[in-house]
């Protein structure tokens, strides 16, 4: 059979538009594909390849697990998914764990939870959900009115209700929206999909305390920084702010599909038996690699190390950027950052990806006017040196052009 890119558009769904590259190998930072070209890796599979491609804990935790167990029913629980949740719970200012498979799950579950906790405690005029713009917090249907992008979600009839949106790091509208019939606030510690935007620290203090105000429950929707991609295990402990529920996903699982929802035995008692659940939520296999990652990041070496990369990055970023002038600004924390495209050439993230493709990089865009960088949380120096040459090389191409 030849597989080649013509194949996908004969067989798939027609929803993503893939590169013509196809990669069929990957260790650490590096990736080949079918000619054996070679790529650097800084895209990270979208934040989820957190120690790289084939790390030797998390196959050594796949091999373990694949030779005792590879599925159970819930109806009855596992090891290594009460082993992980309580290295979580330890971590976190958690107490209890729900397991599923992505982080929209994740959400999804967070979201119920907090509708059904409000329901239980304050009655059914208790239901508004405040988000924010440019936010994501996942495709289904709920998570992804959620998300404050309508491009995600509309399209598909009526959405569900009680739903209102206010811009990112503007706390005068928010305070006016919140009110005591708010039940939820979901938002990310730090904006990814919409363009790598950091929260204000008087924004997201003000946002907790107008929760506590109103009794609402506050969601951090941590699918995209948790596990170390900011420097800390979790954003939130980087911003002084307690979160109620959390969700987490992406780097959890180093590339395993799983997804976690996090919060106190207070708010966790009203999910009762039989009022939510996930066929695969809680796999031994995507548990056991998740514990393999999750002890692989939560060092001091690991974290400590995603800052000191976090530099190399932005000191290169702007060494290009002093030749080309190409970027307004690099923005994020930790490993999850984007470098603003300037007027001259906005619009055009996807060209710089391109390019980057063409130069053996992989990278990521968020949103038109951003080229977005998740690599590895322990990619070496050497490859973050050698791939911002390719980078630089792109960028030339398209100033050059």
């Amino acid at each position: 059979m030849q597989v080649n890119r013509e194949l996908f558009n004969e067989v798939m769904v027609p929803n993503y538009n893939p590169s013509a590259v196809i990669p069929v190998k990957g260790e650490g930072s590096r990736v080949w594909d079918q000619q054996g070209n070679e790529f650097i890796d800084f895209a990270g599979g979208i934040a989820v390849n957190c120690l790289g491609h084939c790390h030797p804990a998390l196959v050594t935790a796949l091999k373990e697990q694949g030779s005792k167990i590879w599925h159970l029913a819930n109806v009855m629980t596992n090891e290594p998914a009460l082993r992980l949740a309580k290295k979580l719970t330890d971590a976190t200012f958690a107490d209890q764990v729900y397991f599923a498979n992505s982080g929209a799950e994740a959400n999804e579950a967070a979201l119920k939870l907090a509708r059904r906790w409000a329901l239980d405690n304050f009655g059914e005029k208790k239901a508004k959900i405040i988000a924010f713009n440019k936010g994501f917090h996942g495709r289904t249907f709920f998570t992804v009115t959620v998300g404050g992008q309508a491009a995600y979600s509309d399209g598909f009839g009526p959405k569900p209700g009680e739903v209102v949106h206010c811009d990112y790091n503007d706390l005068e509208t928010f305070e006016s929206l919140i009110d005591d019939d708010t039940c939820a606030v979901m938002m990310e510690p730090l904006q990814g999909e919409g363009g790598i935007i950091a929260p204000d620290m008087d924004f997201v203090k003000g946002v907790r305390e107008l929760c506590d105000k109103h009794n609402a429950l506050l969601i951090f929707d941590e699918v995209q920084t948790g596990v170390g991609r900011t420097g800390e295990l979790y954003a939130y402990q980087g911003l002084g702010v307690t979160p109620d529920i959390l969700s987490s996903a992406k780097a959890l699982g180093g590339g395993f599909p799983i997804g976690a929802m996090l919060t106190t035995k207070e708010i966790a008692k009203h999910l009762k038996p039989g009022t939510h659940g996930s066929t695969y939520g809680g796999n031994p296999l995507a548990c056991a690699v998740a514990e393999a990652a999750f002890d692989t990041v939560n060092t001091q070496q690991v974290l400590e190390g995603v800052k000191v990369r976090e530099q190399l990055f932005r000191d290169g970023l702007n060494a290009i950027n002093e030749k080309y002038n190409v970027f307004s600004e690099v923005r994020g924390k930790g490993l999850l950052l984007g470098a603003v495209l300037n007027a001259d050439f906005q619009g055009r993230a996807r060209d710089f990806l391109n390019a980057s493709v063409e130069n053996g990089l992989m990278s990521l865009v968020a949103g038109a006017d951003v080229v977005r960088f998740t690599p590895s949380l322990v990619i070496p120096e050497a490859d973050i040196k050698e791939g911002l040459a390719r980078f630089e090389k792109a960028v030339a191409s398209l100033v050059n052009a």
